[in-house]
């Protein structure tokens, strides 16, 4: 009996992102995989059958393999090796908490620096079995992510709408923002769009090197704004290494790359998160790990709740969450702490409840 081959071409490029590796190769066999859904009934058997699969367009020779070897019912050989090196398993306190996990509140679509449209995004997403997704692409101060200006934040909106009327009953896209907090810690949107998102992240992209109490002022006056939800990647910094399972080089726009915490009073900064009942990300990128442990116990002894994030730039990278997951279960934080274990309608009035104060 024959697989789905353009279901393998998909998980085969989902694996890739999760592994971090070069853009053209994932695009390689989502392409693929776009090409031969296309074809009429039957057409895509007897191309296989008479070696005219690379006579499609975006399909190449180990597309046409991975096809055949679908077909023919086998695994194919690409996805068998990629699938062996996923990763381990994690600890029990880390499972239960993946498993808890109901969304990801911090993704980005190809609307900014994504690499994948928000269809594709929200489908991977309803693979994972999460309820919902909160969409935050990048605000317009950052022009090198493509931010969106107010008139592109609203045709996103109008969107988001109309690809929720057309989702499963169970599944929603959530809207949302990653705003940049500014060098007054102002947040990069007006206050009236910011209203209408579902869920606001707020993160420092610029200036990350201000001294200790400029940046202290700067993350203080964002927290205690009414629209800014969730604080993200706090510290800013980036590490080389990575967690078991992610091998691959990454893409240019997210190679790893080192670079030193922001200086901040974090003590002073988790304790205004408690107090205004904003959450602290646990961002899972592998080349981030923000915040570092010692952090993510001081923030948990501050009282602050957390939201487990991936920082998703493509569909392979939400299933990241297993990484923030393993350290956020480390550091003891429980399930109860974490904003994303709630039902999107719980999150919305969570988000709503310090948005009114």
């Amino acid at each position: 009996m024959s697989r789905d081959p353009v279901a393998d071409l998909r998980r085969i490029a989902f694996l890739l992102e999760r592994a971090n590796e070069a853009t053209y190769r994932v695009r390689a066999f989502r392409s693929a995989a776009t090409t031969l859904a296309a074809l009429p009934t039957g057409e895509l058997t007897e191309r296989a059958r008479t070696g005219k699969l690379t006579e499609l367009t975006g399909v190449g020779d180990v597309t046409a393999r991975c096809v055949v070897e679908s077909l023919a019912g086998e695994e194919p050989v690409y996805l068998r090796r990629l699938a062996a090196t996923e990763g381990t398993d994690l600890d029990a306190a880390a499972t239960d908490l993946r498993t808890a996990l109901r969304g990801d509140c911090h993704t980005h679509s190809d609307w900014s620096d994504g690499g994948s449209p928000i269809e594709e995004m929200t489908l991977a997403a309803v693979e994972l079995g999460h309820e919902y997704l909160v969409l935050t692409d990048h605000s317009p101060r950052l022009k090198v992510a493509r931010g969106l200006t107010a008139d592109r934040l609203r045709r996103q909106l109008d969107h988001v709408a109309q690809l929720n009327d057309a989702l499963p009953e169970g599944f929603r896209v959530l809207t949302g923002i990653e705003v940049d907090i500014l060098a007054d810690g102002s947040l990069d949107q007006s206050e009236e769009l910011l209203a209408r998102l579902d869920v606001v992240v707020g993160s420092v992209h610029s200036g990350l090197n201000d001294d200790r109490a400029r940046m202290t002022r700067r993350m203080l006056t964002a927290v205690a704004n009414p629209h800014l939800d969730i604080l993200g990647h706090c510290t800013g910094r980036m590490v080389s290494s990575r967690p078991a399972g992610v091998k691959g080089p990454g893409d240019r726009a997210h190679r790893p790359r080192t670079r030193a915490e922001s200086d901040f009073d974090a003590d002073a900064v988790f304790a205004a998160c408690a107090e205004h009942g904003k959450a602290v990300e646990i961002n899972s990128r592998p080349e981030r790990q923000d915040p570092p442990k010692r952090l993510i116990r001081r923030a948990l002894e501050a009282g602050c709740v957390f939201a487990v994030n991936t920082d998703a730039h493509a569909p392979g990278q939400l299933d990241w969450q297993r990484f923030g997951c393993e350290r956020a279960a480390r550091c003891g934080v429980t399930v109860d702490r974490v904003v994303n274990t709630r039902s999107a309608d719980e999150l919305i009035a969570w988000a709503r409840s310090h948005g009114d104060a």
